[in-house]
């Protein structure tokens, strides 16, 4: 037990450093193959430490936090008879002294599972399901006419973590809980009640696997907040990004709230805080968020249309000007078409320099008039 907790502490920590980005697809299957590690938590045996299994698994994630997963296992279960003597209510005794219960197990799940956060590189979760059990209780040599072969029903419910190991992979970490009948270890008069007051046995599984995901559908437009841009991102700092949405725009908020557009439509919508450099036409970091919060008033307003429009300060040439006012509003469209709004409802249109809402003789008057307005057509 003390390696097992050894082992998780080091996975923790390595979680803690790793800079390896979630990647998610919106719908996709994966399989899971592992190590289980199974123990006995409510039973008339006592645990030991002898134990060993392992599962393999089919999952069909529907969206980015529910799934549904198929799961088999092979366990091989110990247990040791209660010291002294075991008395049955049928008059029967058994000695116990030192004798191990070997148990063979093998089960399979049907599970539905809610992922917390499942754009994160650690995505943790919780689950719920059931399924049967065959076991085949071995009580070496003793006496015991009720220790049989046999299948019965189980449910099952849990915790586990998602560690991202890359666009694919993934390191899967759970903790089991599993009730069934007290045929897995042959006493048929179990002094554990189950939930439902029948006797029941209830063991504990520990998982360590991977995940491979196949057959993965459109990528997640819930999670890639900055995929899709045409022009040049050398040098963003993709990490201020994330950070920057995190503290600004949580997900839970913008699911939450229903944004409603104005309904003076003809007046322009500025997007305070989309910026761009000096001469150039890529996004700035902080421009995220903003573009963010925009592409929900759009999905939550499938009927609206509008015109992107891009301006500049009064350095260079005019004709110039008017062409870089273009580009910075393609790059606005280009985001919002691969965050799913539909490039009909985008138009782009170009001021240049010809319409400031500051003056360009400072360079605080010439940031803001590099800017991008929405104009909301009819």
């Amino acid at each position: 037990m003390k390696k097992l907790i050894t082992f998780f502490a080091a996975l923790l920590l390595f979680s803690t450093f790793s800079t390896v980005s979630a990647q998610l697809a919106k719908d996709s299957w994966s399989v899971g193959f592992g190590f289980a590690y199974p123990r006995y938590f409510s039973s008339d045996l006592r645990p030991v430490e002898d134990n060993y299994g392992g599962f393999l698994s089919l999952q069909r994630n529907f969206t980015e936090s529910v799934s549904m997963r198929l799961k088999g296992y092979y366990l091989s279960l110990n247990g040791r008879v209660p010291g002294g003597w075991f008395l049955y209510d049928n008059g029967t005794v058994v000695p116990s002294e030192t004798e191990d219960i070997t148990t063979t197990i093998l089960m399979g799940d049907v599970d539905f599972i809610y992922h917390f956060v499942p754009c994160e590189s650690v995505s943790p979760y919780l689950f719920v399901g059931g399924g049967v059990a065959h076991v085949d209780p071995d009580w070496d040599g003793i006496q015991n006419n009720y220790a049989k072969a046999a299948t019965d029903f189980k449910w099952n419910a849990g915790l586990g973590v998602n560690w991202s190991l890359g666009v694919d992979w993934k390191l899967s970490t759970e903790l089991t809980w599993h009730n069934t009948s007290s045929k897995v270890e042959g006493i048929l008069n179990n002094n554990r009640q189950g939930v439902f007051g029948s006797n029941t046995t209830t063991y504990l599984t520990i998982d360590v696997g991977a995940q491979y995901y196949f057959g993965q559908g459109e990528p997640s437009k819930l999670c890639q907040l900055y995929d899709g841009i045409s022009v040049d991102m050398e040098g963003t700092d993709y990490e201020r990004i994330e950070n920057i949405v995190k503290k600004y725009i949580p997900r839970e908020v913008i699911k939450e709230v229903v944004v409603e557009v104005p309904k003076e439509q003809k007046q322009n919508w500025v997007l305070v805080g989309v910026k761009f450099d000096f001469n150039k036409y890529s996004l700035k970091t902080e421009s995220y968020p903003i573009l963010w919060h925009a592409t929900q008033v759009l999905l939550s307003n499938p009927d609206l249309k509008v015109e992107i429009q891009g301006h500049t300060d009064a350095v260079g040439s005019e004709s110039y000007n008017m062409t870089l006012g273009e580009k910075r509003a393609q790059t606005v469209k280009d985001y919002l078409v691969a965050r799913g709004i539909s490039a009909d409802r985008l138009s782009i249109k170009s001021f240049g320099e010809s319409a400031p809402i500051a003056s360009n003789d400072t360079a605080e008057g010439r940031a803001l008039n590099r800017r991008i307005e929405f104009k909301v057509l009819d």
